[in-house]
């Protein structure tokens, strides 16, 4: 095998990078700069993006870390081209979040044939190379000298060619800022390290508390407890359901029930690990970060410290995102837990066994069980129902989703989403048998929509201000018992459950229907308030 320096390993590698690895970024840039009339900015941005990778690995690699850095950059950037190119997904900091706290099956989920061809050929192979490849010994000083005159030329072509089309990239930085976002590997590396930023340079978390003065106040004919189950949907899209208009029947048992839609909820994020958080938090979703998410109590905490409100939070998706670190909590993602793990999946359904105990533990205070659904969780949406519930046909059995037909893909989608019909009216039924004895209700929100193939996009997570409405706008309902009915103008209720509501309003809600009295609580955000 040839010796190569330095110098041509960061040339050959950033070559390999441009060639290989950004079909996403040009293929959206001629989308918006069509060839026959910016042939020259087109090949003026490959130049650009090529010089840009060699500064970036001249900077960051020396003698002794230049092969592990290349080899690191190879592999992740093999894993981002594939999932840019297949669903349309941005890698920024908020998807590496949630990539970072997604479990074993969620991942497992994700893995498919051309994934793994993806990585073998565009990231295992060239990296084999680059690890065999034996580099050429300069001194000290030679090495400095050809590395300085590298970034050196690298600095002059950028600014140069950026010059030669100074109106074009003036439009392109201000005008299709989006852009960027699939250039690979800047724009993973950059998101990385926004991530690590946010995450870790803080020091110890340290919990603020709020709602410490916190207590039920009760009218003096209000004198039973109450019994709240809140259902955290997944990835549940508010345009395929039919209570909101949709032309398939995906909501059949719960149009039996005297429930409540809310046909305008919108989300604070487009994924789990933003979303979660963010919905139980004071913050409304302008002043929300990942920041505060974590070094804030939540609603849970206030209610905690009411000292009346036993509260439990079972989860059959990753985790609570932190939601839950200072409640009763149980995972039933397994048969450990779960009783109902069927066609290798365990079922929502399974939440239920056992609340009975629960309830009966805490006989004689107000209880609040949050149920975290794995509900619509992508892209194998056929595991997310029983057979039974594969009503509409055919559907993609596959978690590849570029090989089936976006009606197949809406199939599947919409069969899960029948499952969560059945689910959420399994909830109701289970609350039905405690009507007689508390004020019962069930509050149901999912924490993101869906894109299901429109415009190529699928999946979740893409940037807010850019997220489809597929993305954002939520499933989102209400069902109240008896005695709960007597407390609330029902009538009122139904006329404003058309207004824009969003995540923003579920933490004064929740206060709300527990007769929270607190300064962190504000009526005119609860959406049971006139």
């Amino acid at each position: 095998m040839k010796k190569l320096t330095s110098t041509q390993l960061i040339l050959l590698t950033s070559l390999f990078l441009l060639l290989f690895d950004n079909y996403t970024f040009f293929n959206n840039l001629i989308k918006v700069y069509t060839l026959n009339e910016n042939l020259g900015f087109v090949l003026s941005s490959a130049v650009v993006l090529f010089f840009f990778t060699v500064l970036l690995l001249s900077l960051v690699s020396t003698r002794w870390t230049i092969k592990p850095i290349i080899i690191i950059v190879l592999l992740i950037s093999s894993l981002t081209n594939y999932f840019m190119n297949s669903y349309n997904v941005v890698i920024d900091d908020s998807m590496i979040r949630n990539m970072m706290q997604t479990n074993m099956d969620e991942s497992l989920d994700l893995v498919t044939l051309k994934q793994v061809l993806y990585f073998v050929f565009l990231g295992v192979l060239p990296s084999w190379y680059v690890y065999k490849v034996e580099l050429v010994k300069r001194s000290f000083k030679e090495e400095f000298i050809s590395r300085i005159k590298l970034i050196v030329l690298s600095i002059v072509v950028i600014v140069a060619t950026v010059f030669l089309f100074s109106k074009h990239y003036t439009s392109f930085a201000r005008e299709h800022k989006p852009l960027r976002y699939t250039v690979n590997p800047e724009y993973w590396i950059y998101s990385t390290g926004k991530y690590i930023n946010k995450t870790f340079n803080s020091g110890p978390i340290v919990i603020q508390s709020i709602g410490e003065d916190a207590k039920i106040v009760k009218s003096t004919d209000d004198n039973r407890s109450k019994l709240v189950i809140m259902v955290v949907g997944e990835a549940a899209r508010a345009d395929h359901f039919s209570l909101n208009g949709y032309k398939r029947e995906t909501n059949p048992n719960l149009k039996n029930e005297d429930i409540i839609n809310f046909s305008n909820m919108s989300s604070c994020g487009t994924s789990t690990a933003e979303s979660v958080p963010c919905m139980f938090s004071v913050y409304d979703r302008d002043d929300y970060s990942y920041k505060k998410g974590i070094s804030t109590e939540n609603v849970l905490d206030v209610l905690k410290h009411t000292g009346n409100v036993a509260i439990l939070w079972r989860d059959n998706n990753s985790d609570s995102k932190g939601v839950a670190l200072r409640v009763a909590y149980a995972s039933f993602k397994t048969s450990q837990n779960n009783s109902v793990c069927i066609e290798g999946e365990c079922r929502d359904i399974g939440m239920l066994d056992g609340l009975d105990n629960f309830i009966k533990e805490n006989k004689g205070k107000d209880i609040f069980i949050i149920l975290h659904q794995m509900g619509n969780h992508g892209p194998a949406y056929y595991r997310r129902y029983t057979h039974e519930y594969e009503k509409f046909t055919p559907v993609c059995k596959t978690n590849q989703l570029q090989e089936c037909s976006q009606q197949e893909i809406i199939n599947a989608y919409d069969n899960a989403l029948l499952y969560t019909d059945a689910f959420l009216t399994e909830v109701i039924e289970f609350l039905k048998k405690y009507d007689n004895k508390y004020d019962t209700a069930m509050i149901y929100m999912a924490d993101h929509g869906e894109s299901l193939g429109e415009n190529g996009v699928y999946l979740h997570g893409l940037p807010f201000f850019m997220a489809p409405d597929a993305q954002t706008h939520i499933g989102a309902l209400m069902w109240l018992g008896k005695g709960m009915k007597k407390k609330i103008n029902i009538q009122d209720l139904r006329q404003r459950s058309t207004k824009e509501y969003s995540h923003d309003n579920l933490f004064h809600t929740i206060l709300g229907l527990f007769n929270v009295q607190t300064n962190v609580y504000k009526e005119d955000m609860d959406i049971l308030k006139k």
